[in-house]
């Protein structure tokens, strides 16, 4: 089967071509997956940088998040059909028409929702529960803080709070999100600046801080550790702080950031019995039954549709990722094949 993908060697955008290739026929236990909808995430930009230490050694087709329609099957599948809508998660190489994909990791398609909906959902909807609930050990009327609140995960991530009765504070870079945050049914809203700290004490307005959804990084992370309660947990699940608009990243910005990272004493920790985990959903890919098993505990919840904020054509899908980059966007990007 012929297809089209994004390729490239790491370190640049500008290195990433479309192609056109043969896709072999679906090894035992496959399908291949005519891909309608592509999910875009960070990881995906850290990717294509190197700067990601799951990104594949040579050349690799980029990509964690698709919906499309299953095309083949191969030996031993028994619970998919040609013609079934799906959506689902891989380990890169969704920047495609085509792909093929271990078949455990291919999800029916909700009734009623696109494909840009199906593309919008599985990664970041795994990200928000995986860190609330099996790391942050979320519980009934909890206070929560969300950074990138208008971000996928960040309105994944309220959604779920709500369902255990959090009180909700989501933060976001820029003022005209703030109303976003209030159709979205936080309690709080703030735009992060370097008044961070009060704006988060008034936030809190004499409320513990039992749980933080962290992917900014620097003087907001450490801020953010600051305030938290005795037995609160901080979930690290990202770095924005790093992230630059264009082709390639400021060396020189990473490398200053890195040297001026927060550092957090473990001792420290001990004796005010708080708590940092960091995660990344990919380190999970394995644990396909986990998947399944945390999936299944969403379908319970009433969570609603995905909020597909922006859409691209394939073949403007590196127009997507500068977009994507700029902090500007709300809700998903979206990629229709």
């Amino acid at each position: 089967m012929l297809r089209h993908a994004y390729r490239l060697h790491s370190g640049s955008l500008s290195k990433m071509k479309l192609v056109e290739e043969q896709l072999p026929d679906p090894g035992p236990g496959e399908a291949t997956i005519a891909v309608k909808a592509i999910g875009l995430n960070f990881a995906d930009i850290f990717a294509i940088w190197g700067l990601y230490s799951a990104t594949p050694a040579g050349e690799f087709v980029p990509g964690l998040e698709y919906a499309g329609v299953v095309a083949r099957v191969g030996a031993g599948v028994t619970h998919l059909r040609e013609g079934d809508e799906v959506m689902g998660v891989i380990r890169f190489g969704a920047y495609a028409t085509h792909l093929n994909i271990d078949a455990r990791y291919v999800l029916p398609l909700p009734q009623g929702w696109s494909f840009e909906e199906g593309a919008a959902y599985p990664v970041q909807v795994l990200t928000a529960y995986y860190a609330l609930k099996e790391l942050g050990a979320i519980r009934q009327g909890h206070t929560v803080l969300i950074h990138s609140a208008a971000g996928g995960v960040g309105i994944w991530a309220n959604r779920i709070a709500r369902q255990y009765d959090a009180f909700t504070i989501g933060t976001v870079g820029r003022a005209q999100k703030l109303e976003f945050l209030r159709e979205e049914g936080y309690d709080k809203g703030i735009v992060r600046s370097s008044n961070f700290k009060l704006e988060l004490e008034q936030a809190l307005d004499g409320r513990e801080l039992h749980l933080i959804m962290e992917c900014i990084g620097g003087k907001i992370l450490q801020e953010g550790y600051e305030k938290l309660a005795p037995q609160g947990r901080m979930i690290v699940y990202g770095s924005a702080r790093y992230a630059s608009v264009g082709n390639r990243p400021n060396y020189l910005k990473l490398a200053w950031y890195y040297l001026t990272r927060p550092r957090i004493d473990p001792q420290r920790m001990i004796e005010s019995n708080k708590g940092v985990l960091g995660f990344n959903l990919i380190w999970l890919y394995h644990r396909a039954e986990l998947l399944h098993q945390l999936l299944g505990e969403l379908e319970q919840m009433d969570l609603g549709k995905p909020h597909v904020g922006h859409t691209f054509s394939l073949e403007q899908l590196k127009d997507a990722i500068l977009l994507f980059q700029t902090g500007k966007t709300v809700g998903k990007v979206v990629v229709r094949v």
